[in-house]
């Protein structure tokens, strides 16, 4: 599915659409997946991260209706999710029609006129792969309803931000995953070439050059098919240490604290749990300024050393990655990646490493190799580039 093109995609969801609902939809549009290169888990601390939007995309077919239904199908998914406007909540529709439900719920909790839909959604961003596919699923529906709505919020900055909030509001109060505002933002912000430096605290924003073809390198991904779930608990008991350290030292998010001050803020709390995941998350905001600095002067080496760095945080202070992400960034290294981290909220999903391109099909099959000899569900990798945000394509 993912060897897919665009046009392909395009005209599948159509004719799916045609199928499912009895009419022509009178559009469709998309929204990329991400990859966070750097800065996990900082977005809820009002730091900084640093994501790229993939190629990969959710397309969503789409017709507005006049009677406050929303009729949402899939082509992964059987059958048809119905639900009146008026009766969403976190509990109805239920399932992955809230992220679509929620988006709706959430534009006419902001005052903004918004009436059912007919939506049929295709995607090729992997499922439960930490690329945010529930981002791009949301993000793409809420563009169909900017454009289908007059709403026009996908034609500045401002209101683009406006539609990321509403989807972030739609994740977590009708879905129910606590996620910080990075993926949408990513999905409805980036460029192509180009990654996204999101200050989580101010909201502004800054496209920062990436480009790793004129330096014969690639990000390879792999996902290593160890699926995650946001809504599982070990999200949200992150992000509850993370206020609890707040309370504690008496700031209003871990942002504030000084990477000088580190230590002498780390002894002030009471347990050593939550001292090693606040390390995490102020080492972590940290190495995402380091990277664009690195980046901004080309020096890959650096990138793959804080790329290295990041993960040993997130499996030792963090504790969200898993045995397929070691073996996987753990074996990238050891075939001659620059470095090699985990994506995404972790708990399973995807890992990224910085490899030579001549070398990125090794790299993939050394992994593959290596996940078999451990007795592992088959994991698949494949090179990305920067990519643009959500739009319409027909």
């Amino acid at each position: 599915m993912s060897d897919r093109t665009p046009g392909e995609v395009v005209r599948s969801v159509t004719s799916a659409f045609e199928r499912t609902f009895g009419g022509a939809p009178t559009g469709v549009w998309s929204a990329p997946g991400r990859v966070n290169l750097i800065g996990e888990h900082t977005d809820y601390n009002g730091g900084l991260c640093l994501p790229i939007a993939l190629p990969r995309r959710t397309y969503a077919a789409a017709a507005r209706r006049d009677d406050g239904v929303l009729r949402i199908a899939s082509v992964q998914q059987d059958g048809v999710v119905e639900v009146a406007l008026d009766d969403v909540s976190p509990e109805l529709p239920g399932g992955w029609g809230s992220y679509v439900a929620g988006v709706l719920w959430s534009l006419r909790r902001d005052g903004l006129s918004v009436d059912g839909l007919d939506v049929l959604v295709d995607s090729t961003v992997p499922l439960g792969a930490g690329l945010s596919s529930s981002a791009a699923l949301e993000c793409a529906v809420a563009a169909a309803a900017s454009d289908l709505f007059d709403l026009d919020l996908l034609g500045s900055p401002e209101g683009r931000e406006r539609l990321a909030a509403r989807c972030v509001e739609a994740e977590n109060v009708i879905a129910g995953a606590p996620t910080g505002g990075m993926d949408q933002s990513a999905s409805l912000l980036c460029e192509d070439a180009a990654a996204l430096l999101l200050d989580c605290r101010s909201g502004e924003t800054r496209h920062v050059p990436f480009d790793l073809d004129a330096a014969g390198h690639v990000l390879l991904v792999t996902d290593t098919r160890a699926e995650h779930a946001l809504v599982d608990g070990q999200y949200a008991a992150r992000r509850d240490a993370c206020e609890q350290a707040a309370r504690e030292l008496g700031i209003e998010t871990l942002r504030e604290i000084d990477p000088a001050g580190l230590d002498a803020a780390l002894e002030r709390l009471g347990s050593d749990e939550v001292r090693r995941r606040v390390r995490h998350v102020v080492t972590e905001i940290e190495r995402v300024t380091l990277a664009v600095a690195a980046l901004e002067s080309d020096d890959l080496e650096e990138i793959g050393r804080l790329f290295d760095a990041s993960h040993a945080s997130l499996r030792d202070d963090y504790e969200v990655s898993c045995e397929e992400l070691d073996l996987a960034t753990a074996t990238a290294r050891s075939e001659g990646a620059l470095g090699a981290r985990m994506t995404g909220g972790g708990f399973g999903g995807s890992c990224i490493a910085i490899v030579s391109a001549a070398d990125a099909e090794a790299v993939a099959t050394a992994i593959a190799t290596a996940f078999r000899g451990e007795g592992l569900t088959a994991p698949v990798s494949f090179t990305v580039t920067a990519s643009g945000p959500a739009a319409r394509d027909s």
